[in-house]
């Protein structure tokens, strides 16, 4: 992991240079922002437990489109601690006025036992592409998130920005951006997460069955689990169709702030595992203020 963190310095370090032919009327800027939402989302998936949260984020961005990051979140309804932080840098460039490019690698650290899908896989390497047309913008993503485990995650976004109008003042701008997202990738951070919560499980003294294990004596117990946890392991390295999204969020711009009111939908794919909610729908509350 070390050899690959000096690479993408390396090479974001090249972009730098490559890019500062077009930095002399941009700024170096620093954004804080803190997010509420009423539950996790880890590529449109949750859990049957509901995980509402508090994150704090600050992002620091050079003229020339290099940026470094740092968060924390807090879920409320567990624990007593941080229940998550991050650290990221990474590269934004655009091409023209209608497509840009980025790529990033984000570092998170999670308490031991974490109840959150994503804790497995504490690295996250990112590529994405954005085009901007006279009505539309789309976003391709592509992610390699790796540690305990390792997946691969495409996503699709289209989205359409709609001015509603300024109100009250000239200076403050209501818009909403409606857009739909398509997440493919595949499942292996859900091996942990089970592994996780059987034990989170224990600790609450609530009983646990082997997959499997009906009852008989003898190996047949355990036989029938190994072959059930093997076919697990199996389909959670294909590459399947995990979650439709349907995201509304209504902004207010002012200056150097923005509010955001914002609802997402997800329906997970066919093959979803038995304990993420099939369906599900977020409700957010962030402000972002940029130095």
């Amino acid at each position: 992991m070390k050899s690959t963190f000096l690479l993408l310095i390396t090479f974001l370090g090249s972009l730098q240079l490559w890019a500062q032919q077009d930095t002399i009327s941009k700024k170096t800027t620093l954004t804080a922002a803190i997010v509420y939402n009423s539950d996790v989302s880890y590529y449109g998936q949750s859990t049957n437990e509901e995980m509402p949260y508090i994150l704090l984020n600050a992002t620091l961005r050079l003229p020339a489109g290099v940026y470094f990051s740092a968060g924390s979140y807090k879920l409320f309804n567990y624990g007593s601690g941080i229940s998550a932080a991050d650290l990221g840098l990474g590269f934004d460039y655009d091409i023209n006025d209608q497509l840009s490019f980025g790529l990033g690698y984000s570092r998170s650290f999670f308490p031991s036992n974490s109840p959150l899908l994503q804790a497995s896989n504490e690295n996250n390497l990112n590529f994405s592409a954005t085009y901007t047309s006279l009505f539309f913008k789309t976003d391709l993503n592509a992610d390699y998130a790796f540690g305990q485990q390792s997946d691969v995650f495409l996503s699709l976004d289209t989205s359409r920005e709609v001015i509603l109008g300024n109100f009250f003042s000239d200076k403050n701008e209501f818009y909403i951006e409606p857009a739909i997202e398509i997440v493919a990738g595949s499942r292996s951070f859900y091996q942990t997460y089970t592994i996780a919560k059987g034990k989170r499980d224990k600790e609450k003294g609530k009983g646990l069955k082997s997959p499997g294990n009906s009852g008989n004596s003898g190996n047949s117990g355990k036989s029938g689990s190994s072959a059930a946890e093997s076919t697990i392991t199996r389909e959670s390295r294909d590459f399947n169709l995990l979650s439709y999204n349907f995201k509304l969020p209504l902004s207010l711009s002012r200056a150097n702030y923005i509010t955001e009111l914002s609802y997402q939908f997800s329906v997970l794919g066919r093959k979803a595992e038995e304990e993420l909610k099939k369906q599900q729908s977020y409700f957010g509350l962030a402000f972002y203020y940029q130095f």
